[in-house]
C-alpha cells in the first residue's frame, strides 16, 4: 500500500521512512501545497500529516483532502509536537483518524499505521464489491454514475474533452431465448472481457449499464478518438466469433455502439450517446454511430 509522509523536518521524514519501510511504498513531501497532487499521483492509501507545516497548517490540508472526491476516503494521521487536547479534538472533528506525537516512537507508529492500513484495505474491498457487477466482474452502474460526475467536473476544470460510448449486444433477447439464460450470462461475460481487453488506458472505465447494455467512459478523449475506440470494440467482439443462429440471417454475436463527446452537462452526454446507439441499431446494427450533444432529448428505448 502507498504511504505519504508530510513533514518539513527531514529527520522526522527519515525516521518515519525507516520505521514504515516494510509496510508499504513510502513517498514524502515537505509542503502542504504539494499534498493533493502527490496523493493523487501516488494513489495514497494513508497520509501522515504534520500539523505545523511552513505554508499551510495540517487542518487546511485535511479540509482540502476531504473536499476532493478522489481523496476524501484516504485516512489521515496527524503528526504533532504539542500535547494539546483541543488541537486533537479539532483534528478528529475534521476527520483525522489518529494522532502521533513527535518525536515518533517506532513501535507505536508501526502499530497505529498497521491498524489503519488494515482498515483501509477492508474498506477498499467493500467499496470494490459495491462497485462491481456481480455477473461480468466489470464496474457496475453505481460506479459509472460516480465516475461520470467526477470526470465531468474534472474535464470542465481542465478544459479537456470527455467522451462516452454506449454499447448494446445485438438481438440479445433472441440469443437468450435460443440458448437459455445460463449461456446468455456466459455471452455477457465473454463480451465484457473482450471489450475490456480492447482498452488501452487505465483511466478508461467500462461498466455494465443494465441488461445487455454497457457504457465506456473516456476521459481526455474527443469524438475522433472515441470513434477509433468504438471501432476497436466492434472488432474485438467480432473476433470472438460467438455463434448467434437466432438473429436474422444467422451469424455471430455483434454489438452496436453510440459515440458522443462534450455537451452542456453530463446528462446531455449520456443522452447523446444513447441517441447515437439507437441510430446505429436503426441503421441495421453491428456498427457505430456518432451522436451530437446539441440535442438534449432522450432517445427512445431500444433492444
Amino acid at each position: 500500500m502507498n504511504i505519504l509522509l508530510v513533514d518539513d523536518d527531514p529527520i522526522v521524514i527519515q525516521t518515519l521512512g525507516q520505521t514504515l519501510a516494510d509496510l508499504g511504498r513510502i513517498c514524502f513531501v515537505t509542503q502542504g501545497q504539494d499534498v493533493l497532487r502527490v496523493a493523487r499521483e501516488q494513489q495514497a492509501d494513508l497520509i501522515l500529516l504534520d500539523i505545523g507545516l511552513p505554508d499551510l497548517d495540517g487542518f487546511e490540508v485535511l479540509r482540502a483532502l476531504h473536499a476532493d472526491p478522489a481523496l476524501q476516503g484516504v485516512p489521515v494521521i496527524f503528526l504533532t509536537s504539542h500535547d494539546n487536547p483541543e488541537e486533537e479534538l479539532q483534528g478528529l472533528s475534521l476527520g483525522a483518524v489518529d494522532f502521533i506525537h513527535k518525536p515518533p516512537r517506532a513501535p507505536l507508529v508501526r502499530a497505529r499505521v498497521q491498524t489503519h492500513l488494515r482498515l483501509k484495505r477492508a474498506t477498499d474491498q467493500l467499496r470494490q464489491a459495491a462497485d462491481t457487477d456481480g455477473l461480468t466482474g466489470i464496474a457496475n452502474r453505481r460506479r459509472f454514475d460516480q465516475a461520470l460526475a467526477r470526470e465531468w467536473q474534472r474535464a470542465q476544470r481542465a478544459a479537456e474533452p470527455l467522451a462516452l460510448l454506449m454499447v448494446d449486444i445485438d438481438h440479445f433477447k433472441r440469443y437468450n431465448d435460443h440458448f437459455g439464460h445460463p449461456q446468455g450470462d456466459h455471452c455477457l461475460r465473454v463480451v465484457a472481457c473482450a471489450m475490456l481487453g480492447a482498452l488501452q488506458r487505465p483511466a478508461d472505465l467500462l461498466a455494465r449499464y443494465g441488461g445487455e447494455e454497457f457504457v465506456l467512459l473516456l476521459p481526455g478523449t474527443d469524438a475522433q478518438g472515441a470513434w477509433h475506440v468504438a471501432q476497436s470494440l466492434l472488432q474485438s467482439v467480432d473476433a470472438l466469433a460467438l455463434p448467434h443462429p437466432a438473429q436474422p440471417g444467422g451469424g455471430c454475436v455483434t454489438i452496436s455502439v453510440g459515440v458522443a463527446s462534450g455537451g452542456a452537462d453530463a446528462a446531455t452526454l449520456v443522452a447523446a450517446a444513447d441517441a447515437a446507439l439507437y441510430e446505429a441499431k436503426r441503421a441495421g446494427r453491428h456498427q457505430a454511430s456518432l451522436g451530437t450533444t446539441s440535442n438534449h432529448d432522450a432517445s427512445p428505448q431500444h433492444g
